[in-house]
């Protein structure tokens, strides 16, 4: 399963009264593994920024001068997320703004909410910890990730600290897969033949008391992603 943590920082709080993205920045998750892989553009804004925006993100017109506007980076941002769920931390204000300037570059173009898939860890959290702080701050304490480097918010930083937010409060991350140099030392290790007359393997099967341990942990994790979890989901299209 694909997912992408996305994140944006704006001009100001709402694309209704003309306020643009001026910062994406994306994190690809494969199978609930962070691979690397990122998307990250400064976009210029043609507009001022507001000053609280400012006290915000720190990000300033002047160093957007010489950055791209996103109808230059639109067919990459759209060929990222493509067939991915997006999990985003309070999804309407970013999915608001996306859908915005998706709008300006192309009238045709259909909202991001009705491409992908879109997960909210902010409804999650509220729904898991009521009555608590559920900013990503917040989080991070609770699960213990380290933010010490978060001074202003950035699109890009904070996709990356989402992630690690969302892996931790879904169940966790086993392995880290599709590292450069792992990556690399696959794609030159020799096929080994296994020799056909080796002896054959023993097959040992789980117990009852394993298997039930085993559906437990399922669930649990079924619940935590809010009904995301892919191993359930193929035990149930095999079923069907």
């Amino acid at each position: 399963m694909r997912q992408v943590v996305l994140d944006t920082e704006t001009t100001g709080l709402d694309p209704k009264q003309g306020h643009r993205i001026i910062e994406i920045g994306c994190v690809e998750l494969f199978n609930r593994q962070i691979t690397g892989q990122t998307f990250h553009f400064y976009l210029q804004p043609d507009r001022a920024i507001d000053p609280d925006a400012i006290k915000v993100h720190g990000i300033t017109n002047e160093f957007l001068l010489d950055k791209p506007h996103f109808s230059e980076i639109a067919n990459q941002f759209l060929k990222f997320i493509e067939n991915a769920e997006l999990i985003i931390h309070n999804a309407p204000f970013d999915v608001g703004f996306l859908n915005a300037e998706l709008k300006l570059w192309n009238p045709e173009q259909l909202p991001i909410d009705k491409t992908n898939q879109i997960l909210d860890t902010l409804v999650l959290a509220r729904r898991w910890y009521p009555g608590q702080k559920n900013n990503l701050d917040a989080l991070c304490k609770r699960f213990n990730i380290n933010n010490t480097q978060r001074q202003l918010h950035g699109a890009l930083l904070d996709a990356q600290i989402l992630a690690e937010v969302y892996l931790a409060m879904t169940g966790g991350q086993v392995v880290l897969l599709a590292q450069p140099d792992s990556a690399q030392h696959i794609k030159n290790t020799e096929v080994r033949r296994i020799d056909k007359n080796r002896s054959r393997l023993l097959i040992i099967m789980p117990t009852a008391e394993e298997l039930a341990l085993h559906e437990q942990r399922l669930a649990t994790i079924d619940k935590k992603s809010g009904g995301q979890c892919v191993w359930l989901q193929q035990n149930s299209q095999q079923v069907h």
